[in-house]
């Protein structure tokens, strides 16, 4: 994808420590370097790694000496890799998951203890992508509040908290979970004051909190507010490890330290307690330290981009009031598929279009560091009908 005059987003090592990560172009790998780490990909929250790209990865990383194995998921690069995020999120303590979908559970598995009502959000992961394990697995019963919306705020809460309190048989409100940013809302973040205002609630009624942080790192670059803030309104926070650190799989789960200890008995009795976690995680503390950064200047490079298409007046960009990293360009073209094929050729790999729609969701991340703004721009208008 390119992008056309404007000049790369900080300086050429930064974007070729994207490109060609632990001195490939260095390695054994020559062959490889003039075909892996290439190309911008608006499909993705990280760099999209193909396979073989993961390998090389992986490959490097224990050349390195960067790899310690783990013992079914315990010590080794596990471990460090808990304590990095337990300093990073400011929490005490933190254990690996292998999934986003069990670190959830497990959270608010815990944290209910007998209260076994938990708010979420309709349009949360918890509530429409695990398939109701919580219900099924954990006897939990999940309220869902604000269909079609971002989140619920303070006063739909405090509605049912009291609802919950008047019955006959008195039920309270155990855990309020919260996802931010929220995927099926096309990662619309949830307005930090109003967090605030929740948690705030939530502590005076003794109901324990959870943060589905899956994408939290992206927050910071638009609201101002660091991880540790976010992390401070919650008793549990999860965290992806594969979304923006390329991990293969995997997730960390962080919280006090009488909360996660003990709790990898938890972990086994759900099956996953891996044998070896760290191929899986290899990569992540190459990516984790600089990500932010990393992110920060993506999104330099699109508003860049964006201003070239707005100057040439055929792409139209729509940005979501309180949205991360999606952003919708409406194209002129009679298919958008075959649009998105003929970017492709350059480099460049485009979502597909939602079915009757005529915006194409997009992706920003840190591939695009790869490209100048100008050639990115170029690609994009030069594929046009």
């Amino acid at each position: 994808m390119d992008r056309r005059n404007f000049l790369a987003v900080g300086s050429l090592a930064s974007v070729s420590s994207l490109v060609v990560p632990f001195g490939i172009a260095q390695g054994a790998s020559r062959a490889s370097h003039e075909t892996l780490f290439r190309g911008v990909d608006f499909t993705t929250d990280g760099l999209g790694l193909k396979p073989a790209e993961y390998v090389e990865l992986l490959t490097k990383a224990v050349d390195a000496g960067a790899i310690t194995a783990d013992n079914y998921s315990r010590g080794g690069l596990v471990e460090q890799l808990e304590q990095e995020f337990s300093r990073r999120l400011g929490k005490p303590a933190a254990m690996f998951v292998p999934t986003g979908t069990l670190a959830n559970h497990l959270a608010v598995r815990k944290l209910a203890g007998t209260d076994p009502r938990v708010i979420v959000q309709a349009e949360s992961h918890l509530y429409n992508d695990s398939g109701d394990a919580a219900q099924v697995l954990s006897g939990l019963n999940l309220i869902p509040l604000a269909v079609g919306e971002t989140s619920f705020i303070l006063e739909q809460v405090e509605e049912w908290v009291a609802r919950s309190k008047s019955g006959r048989v008195e039920a309270k409100v155990g855990v309020i979970s919260i996802e931010s940013p929220v995927r099926r809302r096309d990662h619309a973040m949830v307005p930090f004051e109003e967090m605030q205002r929740i948690s705030s609630y939530a502590r005076e009624q003794g109901i324990r909190l959870h943060l589905d942080g899956s994408r939290m790192f992206n927050l910071p670059f638009h609201s101002g507010k660091s991880l540790k803030e976010y992390s401070a309104l919650f008793d549990t926070v999860y965290v992806s490890l594969w979304k923006h650190f390329n991990g293969a799989s995997g997730a960390i789960l962080a919280g006090e330290g009488d909360f996660i200890e003990g709790l990898y008995h938890a972990r086994r009795m759900f099956g996953s307690a891996l044998p070896t976690a760290w191929p899986l995680l290899a990569p992540v503390m190459q990516f984790l330290p600089t990500y932010e950064a990393d992110y920060a200047r993506a999104w330099a490079t699109a508003e860049q981009v964006f201003a070239l298409l707005q100057t040439d007046g055929r792409i139209r960009v729509r940005k979501l009031p309180d949205g991360t990293c999606r952003v919708f360009l409406t194209v002129p073209s009679r298919d958008l598929n075959a649009y998105a094929s003929r970017v492709s050729a350059h480099g460049v790999t485009l979502p597909h279009a939602r079915e009757g729609s005529t915006e194409i969701p997009i992706q920003v991340n840190p591939t695009l560091l790869r490209m100048t703004p100008g050639a990115l721009a170029r690609v994009l208008l030069e594929a046009l009908d």
